[in-house]
């Protein structure tokens, strides 16, 4: 089994790794400095129109890409299970698992990236921003699905392939999902779907799904978890299969709604459901 998961936004390149971790390279270096190369051509006001960032955030990207290296000098690539934070990853909680974790991790989970392609749990990577769905025009099309073509499939194979995987389990969002190309996989590929349930009202919160995604690949790293049968034992945060409510692509997951944490966690689960927003 092979677990698919979305980068985050938010980086975090200045907690020290654990002692003893070695980083892998990321195997489509040679894409990526082709990207950076048509990135570092780009002023920082285009590239603040391109990705709708704030002034100060294009300035940093444009100064990230400026620097870009497939040859990070040491210390300043990290894991990207390391590097990446957010409500996914929050979920994951990458913090508390221990060696043996992250390498059933390395065999387990892979992180689509704009930028990278197919991540492994420790490919070392520098710190960027660049969503899969930028319409950022190269030589190979208009756009970065068009750019990756089918080379994130053709690699995400291979390591079904030598990973012996019956399945892959999509658990990222839609935007990097679409970077995949099912049909093309050597095996089925399922996506899980958690809902919460308040007031006989059943529906799927952007913020808490999120955390879920990173929950059930914690749940496969750790328990070892090879096929569709283990994944419905997946119970972390009170959420239960429905097989009911499942057909042979979508499992659905659900739990009676938690209290908010705060306030906060309240008004954007909130306004997410009233968009009907999908993440």
């Amino acid at each position: 089994m092979i677990a698919l998961l979305s980068p985050a936004k938010t980086l975090d390149f200045e907690t020290p790794a654990p002692s003893g971790l070695r980083a892998t390279r990321p195997r489509c270096l040679d894409d990526a400095a082709e990207l950076a190369g048509v990135l570092r051509r780009l002023s920082p006001a285009r590239l603040q129109a391109l990705m709708g960032v704030s002034e100060p955030l294009a300035a940093l990207n444009h100064e990230r890409f400026e620097q870009w290296t497939d040859r990070p000098a040491r210390g300043t690539a990290r894991p990207a299970i390391l590097a990446f934070r957010g409500d996914v990853y929050r979920g994951l909680d990458v913090d508390s698992l221990d060696a043996d974790d992250l390498q059933s991790a390395q065999r387990r989970v892979r992180i689509l990236s704009g930028l990278y392609g197919l991540l492994r749990p420790l490919d070392a990577m520098l710190p960027y921003r660049l969503e899969m769905g930028t319409a950022l025009a190269t030589d190979r099309g208009d756009t970065l699905y068009a750019f990756w073509g089918d080379r994130i499939t053709r690699l995400l194979a291979k390591d079904v392939g030598a990973a012996g995987a019956s399945v892959v389990v999509n658990l990222a969002s839609n935007e990097y999902a679409k970077a995949v190309r099912p049909k093309e996989l050597p095996v089925p590929m399922v996506t899980p779907v958690f809902r919460d349930v308040k007031d006989g009202r059943s529906r799927s919160l952007a913020l808490f799904a999120k955390e879920a995604r990173g929950m059930m690949a914690r749940f496969i790293a750790t328990e070892s978890i090879d096929d569709v049968d283990g994944l419905c034992g997946f119970r972390l945060g009170g959420y239960r299969f429905r097989p009911a409510d499942s057909d042979e692509t979508t499992l659905v997951f659900s739990r009676p709604q938690p209290p908010p944490r705060n306030a906060g966690a309240a008004k954007r689960a909130t306004a997410a459901a009233s968009r009907g927003r999908r993440s």
